[in-house]
């Protein structure tokens, strides 16, 4: 009879789930679209779960460390991650030492939202649509550049898959970060970005930049004029995404309540007006539907990482 007491125990402990304060880890530093969407989403759960879920910033090595953490961290839902498409898709591909597996050292949670990217151009390049940009990186292959906000990041393989399903070539030029990456686009020393829609968004309305077009398969409702690339190049879909997990052999019972606390907080009035105005789409995902969009994501860019020779230490 002792495994099945045991075992009951231990059911009715993560069902009491939580007992005390919840870590939500955001992999990187604070002030970026990640870490704007985990405290909008950790102050509605906290309401919820009658308990703090507190935000850590723990940035380093391109969401990495603070990814690694958790995957180390007790199983028990107390310490959850805030992942994207870098820390549980690109990471693990571009790096030579995986400090972790996206799918096996993590128990999925919620796919919270989409973020879409976006073409922008300087104003003063001579291209007004995806069409005319194609048009004219292909007339003068050797040219154009496009900037990024590092090497390996979600925007600088976004311009490699536009490259590839286009059939143009650009030169990529990395910088450490949006916001330098941004400066001299609108400076023009580089006419050319793929960047995340909330960043760019005050700049296109301002016109230092114009909006070629969006990285999602639907038109942005922030900006429902701006085309999708899709609409010219067949296919074509990126997005920068955000969704919680927990590590790996957290109790079935504490995902759930997580679960459900992580999708009450997505259909909270003020939170679904918040992720409007950040052009953010709300999914908020049962466990088995992140893990087979964490799958998709690996299967998506594994391709487009190797064509691209895209390796970090």
């Amino acid at each position: 009879m002792a495994l099945p007491l045991a075992f009951g125990a231990g059911s009715a402990k993560a069902q009491e789930f939580p007992q005390r304060t919840v870590t939500m880890v955001v992999p990187f530093a604070a002030g970026g679209s990640t870490d704007v969407v985990a405290r909008i989403v950790a102050q509605k759960m906290s309401d919820d779960l009658g308990q703090q879920v507190i935000v850590q910033n723990v940035a380093g090595a391109g969401g990495n460390l603070g990814a690694t953490n958790v995957a180390r961290a007790d199983a028990d839902g107390y310490t959850i991650l805030m992942g994207t498409v870098a820390t549980h898709a690109l990471n693990p591909l571009i790096l030579k030492t995986k400090p972790y597996d996206p799918e096996t050292d993590f128990a999925p949670v919620s796919l919270l939202v989409l973020v879409p990217n976006v073409l922008v151009v300087n104003p003063e390049l001579p291209a007004k649509t995806v069409a005319e940009l194609i048009a004219l990186l292909k007339a003068e292959p050797e040219k154009y550049s496009y900037a990024s906000s590092g090497n390996g990041t979600p925007l600088h393989l976004s311009g490699e898959l536009f490259k590839k399903m286009a059939g143009v070539s650009m030169l990529h030029i990395p910088y450490k970060g949006s916001g330098p990456a941004l400066n001299d686009v609108i400076g023009n020393q580089v006419p050319i970005m793929f960047d995340n829609l909330p960043s760019s968004s005050g700049h296109i309305k301002a016109g230092t930049l114009r909006a070629l077009g969006v990285t999602t398969a639907e038109r942005a409702a922030s900006f429902p004029d701006v085309p999708t690339i899709a609409e010219t190049v067949p296919g074509y879909e990126t997005y920068t995404w955000n969704a919680l997990f927990a590590p790996a052999g957290t109790p079935e019972p504490v995902i759930a309540r997580l679960n459900a606390a992580a999708k009450k907080a997505m259909a909270d009035p003020d939170v679904v007006a918040r992720m409007k105005d950040f052009s953010a789409t709300i999914v908020a995902s049962t466990p088995d539907e992140l893990k087979t969009h964490v799958k998709a994501e690996i299967d998506k860019w594994t391709p487009v990482v190797k064509d691209a020779n895209v390796t970090l230490d």
